[in-house]
């Protein structure tokens, strides 16, 4: 089957099959929350990024074997409503970005910053942090070594532009951030899985960037 991105809440997870890792993604709750299982080929070891809401949908995804690790974008309200549930239910480690973790209700057990990774058996991710949706928000890169790279960009990028910022500051660090740390280093085939909606290229996204900038948002 080919993997589209697109996602409804109650229907079906779309899984995107490559060599090492397996990317299901699920849409869940009142504002079609993206929430994404990565499994290991190799180890069959699971990570989740974002239980965002319906724990029971996200625990039928992972499943009998579990999942090691939850890994929480942002501190946003609708990116954690059935975290402590997942936890409770899996034991899971819990990971967020070092400056968001203050404002999940669910203790974070690893706090995260810019450039550290995220290991799912023998799979690496890569945070990026990024300034301005909220204080700590990460992005987490797969650079799959079979082909491009993945990027889980939570709220700060979807198709058509950043994530949303409360003021011209926020917005320009948002946007520096995403151009040197997201757009700066990443190629144009890098596949987008935003925390909402459907997935984007970086390449299709690209050509934009001054007309988002002028805009302001």
């Amino acid at each position: 089957m080919t993997y589209s991105g697109a996602v409804k809440v109650g229907g079906p997870a779309e899984v995107h099959e490559l060599q090492d890792l397996m990317i299901s993604k699920v849409a869940v709750g009142p504002m079609d929350n993206n929430a994404y299982l990565l499994r290991c080929r190799a180890t069959d070891e699971q990570l989740l990024i974002d239980a965002a809401n319906d724990a029971s949908t996200l625990l039928t995804l992972v499943g009998d074997d579990g999942i090691t690790s939850v890994v929480t974008t942002h501190r946003h309200g609708d990116h954690w409503q059935a975290l402590a549930e997942v936890v409770a239910a899996t034991g899971a480690r819990t990971y967020a970005g070092r400056d968001d973790a203050e404002g999940i209700p669910v203790p974070t057990d690893v706090l995260v910053g810019d450039g550290d990774t995220i290991r799912v058996g023998r799979v690496e991710l890569t945070a990026r942090h990024l300034v301005g949706h909220t204080p700590g928000s990460i992005a987490l890169v797969y650079d799959d070594p079979h082909g491009h790279p993945h990027v889980f960009t939570g709220d700060c990028l979807f198709p058509g532009g950043p994530g949303r910022t409360t003021n011209p500051a926020e917005f320009a660090s948002l946007m520096g951030g995403l151009e040197a740390k997201v757009f700066g280093a990443l190629p144009d085939e890098t596949w987008v899985y935003p925390g909402h909606g459907n997935d984007t290229t970086l390449g299709v996204e690209r050509p934009h960037l001054d007309e988002w900038r002028a805009r302001g948002w």
